[in-house]
């Protein structure tokens, strides 16, 4: 209790809030860093010349008329339990994945509250705070080679004790396999003096700058990770079952270039992560950004989508067969797509007039295609989605109703959780 700074009747009383009797519902973000391309994953176009429709080919899926890349063969035999949007279409344009991280562009920083928009996880850290020993905002973004693709966002306004607590190494030349909390390798997680030692430098700054609602916070959080083993059993992948994680593939530690390396196995500790109690887990997964010459979009593409399908598929059915299929959501995206015609260099650039994004599980309405762009995936031809579109519906699986759901911040006005006017998805969820 005193590495938490907290009293008996404090403790009871953290214990007490923990004991809500909340359902625990859940968020997988799984961030593409680089720019997928939306023409080589889930809307290509087969009927268009070869400059716009590449060298993959569509196939059939479980669920009839929906047809993804050649590829994704697990994924084709499991369409009922995803659905995808192919009419993003407010993508920034920019490398980066603040937009995947807190739903706003990035003009919107000028007008952002003082502190800050704070990351989406740290919404809902705010409104629904941590189940015992395990934060409620959890991150597995490695730090990258090119910064904006490894920044899983901060509290923002909302200050650093709603922050995402950051489960990787911060150093980008350490091994990508050394998980870490607040800087110590997952070996010495049970080693409560160098804990205490964070927690200590973390109280110092909080009363040298006045942060004592963040003090309060991180002290409570503290103390569960130090009375409960959760977090670092969830951490610990030796503790799976071996026939389970031989499903998702095997790691690749090496960064891809200036992006996140294959931690396919990452997919697996984020359902450890949620089931344990997490409520969002945000994660970065390689690079895919192959336009220039030493890239090649194809090539490339048959290296990595493999794996992806091979891990993402495991963490579906893994989410199924767990029954948390209802509570638990994933998403999948980039920060745009990709040019409908390739370049000299056998690969597309940026394209952010036409995105896409996968989402499964959160007891949404799945096995189905939300909108379309046209002939050549220049753009939306129907239905066009909003980012902001699918953060309200992953808040609305969430159970946080953002025509309500209000934060106040440092100067006392109260925000939404979207601007006025976003609704969750329809399709997904009416």
């Amino acid at each position: 209790m005193a590495a938490g700074g907290l009293s008996l009747g404090q403790l009871l009383e953290v214990e007490a809030a923990q004991k809500t009797g909340r359902s625990h519902k859940a968020v997988i973000n799984i961030y593409l860093p680089g720019g997928p391309s939306h023409l080589d994953f889930f809307d290509l176009k087969p009927e268009a010349g070869k400059e716009i429709r590449g060298e993959f080919r569509p196939i059939k899926t479980n669920v009839p008329g929906v047809e993804i890349c050649e590829m994704f063969p697990r994924l084709a035999k499991m369409a009922d339990q995803y659905s995808i949007i192919r009419s993003l279409a407010d993508s920034d344009g920019a490398h980066d994945c603040f937009q995947c991280m807190t739903g706003r562009r990035q003009s919107e920083k000028r007008n952002a509250p003082q502190g800050g928009w704070p990351s989406w996880g740290s919404w809902v850290s705010k409104l629904q705070g941590s189940q015992a020993g395990v934060p409620a905002n959890l991150s597995l973004m490695y730090p990258t080679g090119n910064r904006t693709w490894g920044e899983s966002g901060n509290g923002g306004y909302m200050g650093a004790a709603h922050s995402p607590m950051q489960l990787v190494q911060k150093n980008p030349n350490a091994k990508a396999q050394s998980l870490a909390l607040e800087g110590i390798s997952l070996d010495r997680l049970n080693d409560r003096n160098r804990l205490r030692g964070a927690i200590d430098k973390f109280r110092a700054t909080a009363d040298s700058t006045g942060q004592q609602s963040d003090l309060d916070a991180y002290n409570a959080q503290a103390l569960g990770i130090l009375s409960n083993n959760g977090l670092m059993n969830a951490l610990d992948v030796s503790k799976e079952n071996p026939r389970i994680a031989e499903r998702y593939g095997v790691n690749d530690s090496r960064y891809q270039r200036d992006g996140a390396p294959r931690m396919i196995r990452n997919f697996l500790i984020a359902r450890r992560l949620v089931e344990a109690g997490a409520r969002v887990v945000s994660l970065n997964y390689s690079r895919w950004d192959w336009h220039g010459g030493d890239g090649m979009n194809f090539p490339r593409s048959r290296q990595e989508m493999p794996l992806l399908d091979q891990g993402l598929s495991a963490l579906l059915t893994d989410l199924k067969e767990r029954g948390l299929n209802k509570d638990v959501a994933v998403v999948m995206w980039g920060e745009f797509g990709r040019t409908p015609k390739i370049n000299k260099n056998n690969s597309r650039d940026h394209w952010p007039r036409a995105n896409f994004a996968f989402m499964a599980g959160g007891g949404m309405n799945h096995g189905q295609i939300i909108g379309s762009t046209d002939k050549h995936g220049n753009e939306p031809n129907d239905r066009p989605v909003k980012f902001q579109e699918v953060f309200a519906t992953l808040y609305n699986c969430l159970g946080i109703n953002t025509e309500t759901a209000t934060v106040t911040d440092t100067q006392g006005r109260p925000h939404y959780l979207v601007d006025s006017g976003i609704k969750p998805i329809r399709e997904l969820v009416g």
